[in-house]
């Protein structure tokens, strides 16, 4: 199947979406978008159908709701148990890296993401959680520590350690020896005028470090290079100086010491400080990085990741990244279903099981969505390198068994184990996903599919042809 450059980026709209709301599953989409669309193309051109694409989308959107009332109908909401709830998200978090490179080590890694995400205590937004990436080591060296660690070392003068911190977070210029005018030059006819003018910018940055001291501050930390000689003056008066913290280091430092950037010190009284117990060296490998414990967020804290290669930790990050977004959705809709094709074999069934009682060529459609969600547990086994066909008529098999049994029977909780390559129960071999990741999925797919299917013709203008001067 063909696609033109506009419908491609339909689809990368609709998997920015799914990025968006859950932060997984984009794969899923694009895959179950796909197998929509090539089924599409089979009833409006092909087949000997000649179905209409109007009446196509209509059946895509029966189905889509059937199978989204069949995946609702077979949630599981354990948050009334905290240990069963924790259990859930280790699950959800052990099937989301089983596709990544963290997959040999996804016990670890599922256990340090549930203990971050958990800190947040029901919140969603990730800035709380740092994640500092350092080569070397393997990658179970990493580890997750409470508190905000920021990559940057103090300088050699100043105090190395501070208790009860009063943090100023500020993005201002500490250098003394360029005139802020560009293009701009002081000519002087004696060395005499050179040192007054040298003297000159001394007291003024001598008084910008008072009035920076004056705000009661034992720590002052600044986006932009602090020079020699405020950095001596600020060591003086006892104050630690972090400098050159860059802007993402700042905006994060600012979330979770509560304290707010300033540019300018004239008002004291008006600027709210940042605040943690302590703020210490400590050695990650062969670097020293700087430690804020007790912040005033006391949900934030820091993912240290170690491994061989750059490009090792760079995908690490990603994949856990991946494992956070899905586990602090799944705090909020707390609802979990089985995944290894489970799930998607449970709302083929029933969209199959309408596709008998619609009339007309409705029915049709209705029929092509039940086979594109099956191509999802078929494309799990053929990745696994087990006999797809085979697996998959056993598992529809199942379902039906399972959906004349009732919802919590052996057959609907029946999937794919590809540790085996055989059928498995979902629920006690852990393969548990989030109900709001499958069911974005669906919602995602099925839009994208429409949006294209929607689509006649594609015009496109004559390139402008380039004229002989």
């Amino acid at each position: 199947m063909s696609m033109t450059p506009p419908a491609l980026h339909s689809l990368m709209a609709s998997l920015q979406v799914q990025d968006d709301e859950v932060g997984d599953g984009t794969t899923s989409v694009c895959v179950l978008a796909s197998e929509l669309l090539r089924e599409a193309e089979k009833l409006v051109g092909g087949d000997g159908h000649h179905v209409h694409p109007q009446t196509v989308v209509e059946g895509f959107r029966l189905a889509s709701k059937e199978s989204l009332r069949a995946l609702e109908a077979a949630a599981v909401d354990n948050s009334g148990d905290k240990d069963a709830f924790r259990k859930d998200l280790v699950n959800i978090a052990r099937t989301t890296l089983s596709s990544k490179v963290l997959s040999q080590d996804k016990d670890y890694f599922a256990n340090l993401a549930v203990d971050a995400v958990l800190r947040l205590q029901g919140s969603t937004d990730l800035d709380h959680i740092q994640i500092i990436k350092k080569v070397g080591g393997k990658l179970t060296d990493s580890y997750l520590d409470e508190g905000f660690i920021l990559d940057k070392t103090l300088p050699a003068s100043g105090p190395r350690r501070m208790e009860k911190a009063k943090i100023l977070i500020s993005n201002t210029s500490m250098d003394t020896d360029k005139i802020k005018v560009f293009g701009a030059r002081v000519k002087v006819d004696g060395t005499g005028k050179l040192a007054d003018l040298e003297r000159a910018e001394k007291d003024k940055m001598k008084a910008k470090v008072a009035a920076i001291a004056a705000h009661g501050i034992n720590v002052f930390v600044n986006r932009q290079l602090v020079y020699n000689y405020p950095e001596s003056l600020f060591a003086e008066a006892g104050i630690m100086c972090i400098e050159h913290a860059d802007f993402e280091g700042v905006e994060r430092l600012s979330l979770v010491t509560g304290g707010e950037i300033v540019s300018t010190f004239d008002r004291p009284d008006l600027v709210k400080l940042g605040t943690c117990e302590l703020i210490e060296e400590i050695m990650i490998g062969e670097d020293k990085l700087l430690k804020f414990s007790g912040v005033s967020a006391g949900q934030a804290c820091t993912v240290v990741l170690r491994g061989s290669t750059t490009q090792m930790v760079d995908e690490a990050e990603r994949s856990l990244h991946d494992a956070l977004s899905v586990l602090s959705q799944t705090v909020q809709e707390t609802r979990t279903v089985l995944g290894g094709g489970c799930s998607e074999m449970l709302m083929a069934c029933a969209v199959e099981t309408l596709g008998k009682k619609v009339e007309g060529k409705k029915a049709l459609a209705v029929e092509a969505f039940a086979r594109a969600l099956r191509m999802i547990p078929m494309i799990l086994a053929d990745n696994a390198g087990w006999d797809s066909s085979d697996l998959v008529a056993r598992l529809r098999k199942k379902h039906f068994e399972g959906a004349d049994e009732g919802v919590g029977s052996k057959g609907s909780q029946a999937g794919l184990d590809m540790e085996i390559g055989d059928i498995g129960d979902m629920r006690e071999l852990g393969i548990t996903e989030s109900y709001k990741l499958k069911r974005q999925v669906v919602l995602s797919a099925s839009e994208a599919a429409e949006m294209i299917l929607r689509v006649d013709t594609i015009l496109r203008s004559t390139p402008r042809k380039r004229e002989r001067m």
